[in-house]
C-alpha cells in the first residue's frame, strides 16, 4: 500500500483502499463494476443497516452465498459493523447449515436465495423450523446483479443510523479481535467453528504476497470459493491491499473462464489443480490469449510437475507457486519463492513463511531431525483464537504450544514443507475438505445400511474422491446407486462417494478399528482389474 499507517482491521483496509485507489476499478462482476471508492461506501451502507437491525460488536453473522461483488460488499459491511463473519459453504445442504447454526449460533442470516435454482431459506425452514435465524434473513442479489427488493428495502433501514456509527465501530475494531469463524470438519465429522483475527490475517497476507506479486492495476479471476480461506484472503481480500481488481467467479466453466482472461487480460489466477487441468485441455484453448497471466497459485498437497511446467511453457506463465495451510493457522504455513524451478513447486508445498516455525514429532510427540518424516507442528503468530465455543477441542488441537496439523510430511533445513500423507482422516476432493466421519453418520442412518466406511481414494481430476463400502443391515438388500441416492437427499455434492461397494463386513484390527489401508488397497485392485 501507499501509506505508512497500516490497517489495523479488514473493514479499514477497505477505507485505506478508497484513500489509495480511489476510482480504480475494485470489482468487476458481470455489468456490475465496483471502484475503491465504492467498495467503501457499500461497506459502511451494509455496516450501518446491520447497526440498525440490532448487531452488536462479537456477534456473529452467517453469509450463505456464491462468489460476487454483493458477497464482498456484506462481508466488508459485517466487519465494518465488529460483528464476526460466519461464511457458508454454498454446496450446504439445509441440514449441514442447520447443524452450523446450533455450532456457532449467528445473529443474522444473509443468503442469496435462488442460486442454482435453490429455495435456500425455504429448504432451511423445512429442516429445522425451529431455527429463529430464518425468520429475519435477509436475501441478497445474486452474482451479476446490484439489486433486489428484499437487498434495498435491508439497505435503506441504515439512513436512521447516520454515517458516523459505522466509522466509529471500525474504529473500535482491534488487530486481536475475531473477525471470522471459518468452518471446518474434524475427524468426527462434526463442524467446528475456527476463530481468526484482523491483524493476524493482514500481516499473513500481506507476507504472502512477497512471492504473489499482487500490485495496483493488476487483475485477478477469483473461482476459489469466498467461503474458504484461499478464495477471500489470498483473493479479494489481497486485491483490496494491493490496488488491484478482483473478478469474482462464481460457477467454474472452462471456455467462461477462458474467455474472461482474454478480455480482461487477466494478470493473477489462483486454483486448486483441478481448475487448472481443463483449461490446459480444452480443445479451444489456442482460440484464446492467455498471454497477460503473470503468476499462478496452486493450492492442494499433491501437484503434477508435468502441470506447472505446462502453466510455464505453453502458457508462459512467469511464475506458478504452491502453497500450504489450514484453517486453523489462518489457512497459511508456506508458500513457493519466485526462484523455486518447476520440481521443487510440484515436489514440495514451498517454503515456510517468515514469522512462522514447523518441526515434525514422531507418534509420541518427540521432535524429529529436518528432512525425517512425522506429524507436521506449526508455532507463531497466526493460531486460530481457538474453536468457537469447544475449549476442549481447541485443547487438543495443540503439542506443547505447536498446533498439530494432522499432515504427514517432512521439513528441510531450507524450510521447505513436504505433505506425504493425513494422520487425521480427512481427504480433499477439488479442493474441498471431506470427513468421512461425517458421510459415515449420514448413511448410517439409513435403516438399510448396518456399518460404512468411507476413504479418500486418487482421482486424476478431483484429486481424491470417497469411496463408501456399505455393509447392509442384517435382511436388507441395498444397492451402490440407492446409497449414493440417499447421500445425494442429505450431503453437499463433493461429500457424496464416487465409488460404493457392498461388502459383507468391514476389516478390522485386533482393537476392533476398521482397517482403512485395506480398503484402499481393496478400491486399487479393482481399479487396477478393470
Amino acid at each position: 500500500m501507499t501509506s505508512q499507517t497500516d490497517p489495523r482491521s479488514i473493514p479499514e483496509l477497505a477505507l485505506l483502499g478508497a484513500r489509495c485507489y480511489g476510482e480504480a476499478p475494485a470489482i468487476v462482476d458481470g455489468t456490475v463494476c465496483l471502484t475503491f471508492t465504492e467498495v467503501r461506501d457499500r461497506m459502511l451502507a451494509v455496516a450501518a443497516s446491520l447497526i440498525e437491525c440490532g448487531i452488536a460488536p462479537g456477534d456473529r453473522v452467517a453469509l450463505w452465498a456464491p462468489n460476487s461483488a454483493v458477497w464482498i460488499s456484506a462481508a466488508l459491511g459485517i466487519l465494518a459493523s465488529a460483528a464476526q463473519l460466519v461464511p457458508l459453504n454454498t454446496r450446504f445442504t439445509a441440514r449441514e447449515v442447520a447443524q452450523v447454526c446450533r455450532t456457532v449460533d449467528p445473529a443474522l442470516l444473509l443468503v442469496a436465495n435462488g442460486f442454482m435454482g435453490r429455495d435456500h431459506l425455504a429448504e432451511l425452514r423445512s429442516e429445522s423450523p425451529e431455527l429463529g435465524v430464518t425468520n429475519n434473513a435477509v436475501q441478497l442479489p445474486l452474482p451479476g446483479e446490484e439489486h433486489r427488493p428484499e437487498w434495498d428495502a435491508f439497505l435503506s433501514r441504515g439512513s436512521k443510523v447516520g454515517p458516523d456509527a459505522p466509522l466509529a465501530r471500525i474504529a473500535s475494531i482491534g488487530p486481536d479481535d475475531v473477525s471470522d469463524v471459518m468452518l471446518t470438519s474434524g475427524t468426527t465429522g462434526a463442524p467446528k467453528g475456527v476463530m481468526l483475527r484482523h491483524g493476524a490475517t493482514l500481516r499473513a497476507y500481506r507476507t504472502l504476497n512477497d512471492s504473489y506479486d499482487v500490485r495496483q492495476g493488476d487483475r485477478m479471476i477469483v473461482g476459489l470459493p469466498f467461503f474458504h480461506c484461499f478464495g477471500y484472503k489470498a483473493g479479494w481480500m489481497l486485491n483490496l491491499l494491493g490496488g488491484a481488481t478482483t473478478y469474482p467467479l462464481a460457477v467454474f466453466d472452462p471456455e467462461g473462464l477462458l474467455e474472461m482472461i482474454d478480455r480482461h487480460r487477466i494478470t493473477h489466477l489462483p486454483g486448486s489443480p483441478t481448475m487448472f487441468q481443463p483449461l490446459l485441455d480444452h480443445p479451444r484453448r489456442f482460440n484464446y490469449d492467455l498471454s497477460s497471466l503473470r503468476v499462478a497459485l496452486i493450492g492442494g498437497a499433491f501437484i503434477p510437475v508435468e502441470l506447472v511446467r505446462r502453466l510455464k511453457e505453453e502458457i508462459g506463465i512467469e511464475r506458478v507457486l504452491a502453497g500450504y495451510g489450514l484453517t486453523e493457522n489462518h489457512a497459511l504455513i508456506s508458500v513457493s519463492t519466485p526462484e523455486d524451478s518447476p520440481e521443487l513447486v510440484a515436489t514440495t508445498v514451498g517454503k515456510v513463511i517468515d514469522g512462522l516455525e514447523v518441526i515434525t514429532v514422531d507418534d509420541e510427540g518427540r521432535p524429529l531431525p529436518p528432512g525425517q518424516q512425522g506429524e507436521l507442528l506449526v508455532r507463531g503468530y497466526l493460531h486460530m483464537s481457538g474453536y468457537y465455543g469447544d475449549p476442549e477441542a481447541t485443547e487438543g488441537a495443540y503439542l506443547n504450544g505447536w498446533l498439530r496439523t494432522g499432515d504427514i510430511g517432512s521439513v528441510d533445513e531450507k524450510g521447505y514443507v513436504r505433505i506425504t500423507d493425513r494422520k487425521k482422516d480427512i481427504y480433499i476432493t477439488g479442493g474441498f475438505n471431506v470427513a468421512p466421519a461425517e458421510v459415515e453418520n449420514v448413511l448410517c442412518a439409513c435403516p438399510k445400511i448396518s456399518q460404512v466406511a468411507v476413504v479418500g481414494v486418487p482421482d486424476d481430476r478431483m484429486g481424491e474422491v470417497g469411496a463408501a463400502f456399505v455393509v447392509p443391515a442384517a435382511g436388507a438388500a441395498i444397492t451402490p446407486e440407492e446409497v449414493i441416492a440417499y447421500a445425494q437427499s442429505r450431503l453437499a455434492n463433493f461429500k457424496i462417494p464416487r465409488y460404493v461397494e457392498i461388502i459383507a463386513s468391514l476389516p478390522t484390527n485386533a482393537t476392533g478399528k476398521v482397517r482403512k489401508d485395506e480398503l484402499r488397497a481393496r478400491h486399487a485392485a479393482a481399479q487396477r482389474a478393470r
